[in-house]
């Protein structure tokens, strides 16, 4: 199954949504122009469609080995890993001041896309360690931050987040592994962790394990965890690898989905652990990586039914069936009729639409860590805490939806795991359930995020598709007017979930509904102002996309506000009347 990254829809994407000429003034990127980012682009649109995409099949049929405590990957695998290594694609966002390229998030977003339509399993590694990096780098200690991040950065040493286990998988409040303190001025962690992605493997010289434990005299809940360093292999002063550390697998999951990435139950044994920070603020300290991980797996989502749609455009114009209705002709490809049309263009707008709302959240990850105005970063900080349960959500439950319609333009040939194209829904069915299910992002929309000040929020977001709007009514009225309605419904929902805030169950049964409104609204505002770029864009192409390339970003915005947005509507009526859910005697489920 073949895959070419579209890096011409991430140039145009980064420049219009990701707002690339003022990430450019930060200063973190300074050094960096537009005509670097794009040599970029390209070389990682290179690397993934050439190098990484044809592991994608390899890795799910071999998958990943576990005997004798020892978890095994295709020797395929390893080589495109060591491969995404020494190019240097692991240090991408890496900080510069411990060998990282320091480059914005927009951009790493943009190639983080291509990475996992290559290949999702082989991905989560450097994805992982990437936002161990981040929670390390923001809250470790001198010491540690010189003794694992150089290593990390480079992909030489991996890193995990280990939160969940039996009793405790999205209640965090029952976390039972235990620190207990060693003269050393160390812990020994003792407990059992699940569902570990990339827990254990021989690919990267170490392993640096972030474990959320309990001490012994920790308060109960959530306010007693605390957050550890584990490494696989200790290490000694000097920097080398000392003995192995008492943590190991145990097992591996037998998955629905991306094979090649082990899924392990990790069990720790005496392991010598060294508290991050203060104690008790483990899972406050968690989140750093989980923000990052959660933008990501929307990313994955994304980017897995853009692959899918590829294969089902393609498959579309090659499978040579039927009568086209228009002319009468016979034999014709099936990308002739009406209904495979509908399918592939819902795919193709629907993409378009979640990745404007992917490198917008991105490009407020660089705002948020790196603009001087002390004002302009919390408002991107405060618009990024609201974007991130929306971008993890929507474009998951859309991959499911999308890889769906893909096997379905496949037809039968789509059912049989020969044709490739099952394994797209396989791989991205966990995105809408790992770093949070979908619905603890519902929830978490729907609460102070939502309602503080008001829905201030929210509604500045609309106000400014209002205005793009205003500007979309004289080239495109149809999807002008489209929008305008979509937001004006958006805003009453926003009204209806304030008047739920006293209602917490009310508010929960909403709270679904509402998140896919507000997808489904702001993803019709990244199209209108990717209209309107297309649209001042054309006459010159300075950037050489071609006039088909603009008119295709043109036909996105109509196909999407025709025939995707109004389930706005339906999201609507589902908030009115979430009652209805909470009505039902649970003996009558």
């Amino acid at each position: 199954m073949s895959y070419t990254a579209p890096v011409n829809e991430l140039r145009f994407g980064i420049r219009v949504h990701g707002r690339l000429d003022e990430i450019l003034q930060l200063p973190h990127a300074e050094g960096l122009d537009e005509e670097t980012v794009d040599a970029v682009l390209d070389e990682a649109a290179r690397f993934a469609s050439e190098q990484w995409a044809d592991t994608n099949r390899t890795g799910d049929l071999h998958g990943a080995g576990f005997s004798d405590d020892l978890i095994t990957t295709h020797p395929d695998l390893a080589r495109a890993y060591y491969d995404f290594c020494e190019a240097g694609w692991a240090s991408l966002r890496a900080p510069a001041e411990f060998g990282g390229q320091g480059l914005p998030a927009v951009v790493s977003a943009a190639c983080e896309e291509m990475w996992c339509a290559a290949n999702l399993a082989l991905s989560l590694m450097p994805m992982l360690t990437l936002g161990a990096v981040d929670a390390l780098f923001k809250h470790g200690n001198e010491e540690q931050k010189q003794t694992y991040l150089p290593k990390m950065c480079s992909g030489e040493w991996a890193g995990t987040m280990n939160l969940s286990e039996p009793q405790a998988g999205s209640d965090l409040n029952h976390i039972a592994t235990r620190a207990v303190p060693k003269e050393n001025g160390a812990y020994a962690l003792s407990g059992q962790k699940i569902f570990i992605t990339w827990g254990d493997q021989e690919m990267t010289e170490n392993i640096v394990h972030l474990v959320l434990a309990r001490l012994p005299d920790a308060a109960p809940g959530v306010q007693g965890v605390s957050m550890f360093i584990v490494p696989k292999y200790l290490v000694n002063a000097d920097g080398s690898l000392g003995g192995r550390n008492g943590v190991r697998a145990i097992g591996i999951e037998h998955k629905l989905g991306i094979h090649a990435s082990p899924t392990c139950a990790m069990e720790f044994d005496n392991a010598e652990g060294y508290l991050v920070g203060r104690a008790g603020k483990g899972l406050a300290y968690m989140f750093t990586m989980m923000k990052t991980a959660r933008l990501n797996v929307g990313i994955e989502g994304h980017a897995v039914a853009e692959r899918a749609y590829q294969n089902a455009l393609a498959y579309a114009k090659e499978r040579v069936q039927g009568r086209d209705e228009a002319d009468g002709s016979d034999d014709v490809a099936i990308i002739r009729h009406p209904d495979v049309r509908r399918m592939l263009l819902i795919q193709k707008a629907t993409l378009a639409a979640q990745r404007s709302l992917y490198l917008r959240a991105a490009a407020l990850t660089d705002f948020a860590a790196a603009c001087p105005d002390n004002v302009l970063r919390k408002e991107a900080e405060r618009e990024l805490d609201f974007l991130i349960p929306i971008v993890k959500a929507w474009p998951t439950d859309n991959g499911v939806v999308l890889t769906n319609l893909a096997i379905q333009i496949y037809g039968g040939a789509g059912y049989v795991e020969e044709s490739g194209v099952a394994q797209y829904l396989r791989d991205v069915r966990i995105t809408p359930i790992y770093e949070g299910t979908n619905g603890i992002q519902a929830a978490d929309l729907a609460g102070r995020k939502t309602t503080g000040k008001n829905g201030a929020l929210p509604l500045k977001l609309l106000a400014e598709g209002k205005e793009l709007a205003d500007k979309l009514t004289a080239a495109e009225p149809a999807a002008a007017q489209q929008l305008a309605q979509a937001i004006e419904t958006a805003e009453q929902s926003i009204a209806r979930m304030i008047a739920y805030a006293d209602r917490p169950a009310l508010a929960a049964a909403a709270s679904n509904a509402y998140l896919q409104q507000m997808g489904l609204t702001l993803g019709a505002i990244g199209l209108a102002r990717a209209y309107l770029a297309a649209e001042a864009a054309q006459t010159e192409d300075a950037d050489g996309f071609g006039s088909g390339f603009y008119a295709a970003q043109q036909h996105n915005a109509r196909v999407y506000c025709a025939h995707v947005l109004p389930q706005v509507y339906a999201c609507a009526a589902q908030i009115e009347n979430a009652q209805a859910l909470l009505d039902v005697p649970l003996e009558l489920y």
